[in-house]
């Protein structure tokens, strides 16, 4: 099949991306008139709390905030994947082989998460 695209097939696709563009420039010239004007040091500061900055801002974090967002992450994305599961299984589409894999699926999740468990990645104090 030999397509040909017309300028005017985009023609939808640029008024949008116009529409987009515009409302985003409208609302930050009106924010800006519109809003208020209040100057101040401490407004002008780095930090508007008011607070003066003690120390270094590279402070060490400890890894299990990291793990622990991660996890969070990984169980997310996992109800990501079970919701559309769950429509269509709903609606008899995927019969007992979506039954099975979606079982797998989540088979192989609580391992994971039972090795998670294991390793004491959720224990704040050791």
């Amino acid at each position: 099949m030999n397509h040909t695209y017309l300028p005017s097939d985009y023609l939808p696709i640029l008024i949008q991306l116009g529409a987009a563009i515009g409302f985003v420039v409208m609302t930050m010239i009106l924010t800006h008139r519109l809003g208020p004007k209040r100057r101040s040091k401490v407004k002008d500061d780095t930090w508007e709390c008011g607070i003066e900055s003690q120390g270094d801002a590279r402070a060490p974090i400890s890894i299990k905030y990291f793990l622990t967002a991660i996890l969070f992450v990984l169980f997310d994305v996992e109800i990501i994947f079970m919701y559309p599961w769950a429509v269509n299984f709903g609606k008899e589409k995927l019969g007992w082989a979506g039954y099975w894999e979606m079982l797998l699926f989540m088979g192989l999740l609580l391992i994971g998460f039972y090795y998670v468990i294991k390793k004491g990645v959720l224990k704040w104090e050791q």
